[in-house]
């Protein structure tokens, strides 16, 4: 996946440092979830969700910090915590829709545009996990297996 193999040694260096970086990203996140984005993050929570708002990103933020310090201190099950983070992603792409959609402004996107492009990034996000923790040779591995 992607023009570097996350193997052999420049490739190997280049997805843990990406690997790190994202959990770093991650932890850093789950942080503001809890604390000094709070409110940002609640205005990204889609109306249509049965929970409350706050419940909702304060336990999306203690996930993204688990999830973040697994990429940092877990390399032995990167590919486990990959496929679980790149799920994580999947899973609050509804939001980022949501605030696409009902054109609510946070994070400084106060336009469509602006919006609209950050719903091309999550995809991006999804990538980036599931390559620098090697977590597409799990299916890989399953196969080999039968």
């Amino acid at each position: 996946m992607g023009f570097i193999k996350p193997h052999g040694p420049i490739g190997s260096r280049i997805a843990a440092i990406a690997r790190v970086l994202l959990g770093l990203a991650l932890m850093y996140a789950g942080v503001g979830h809890i604390t000094f984005s709070r409110l940002e993050f609640q205005a990204q929570v889609p109306n249509w969700l049965p929970l409350d708002p706050d419940l909702v990103v304060v336990l999306s933020g203690v996930v993204e910090i688990a999830l973040g310090l697994g990429l940092v201190v877990l390399p032995k099950f990167q590919s486990y915590v990959g496929l679980l983070t790149a799920a994580f992603f999947i899973a609050i792409f509804p939001g980022n829709i949501a605030q696409f959609v009902g054109q609510v402004d946070a994070f400084g996107l106060t336009t469509d545009a602006a919006r609209g492009i950050r719903l091309l990034f999550q995809p991006l996000l999804v990538l980036w996990a599931l390559w620098c923790t090697r977590a597409l040779s799990l299916f890989g591995r399953a196969r080999r297996t039968r």
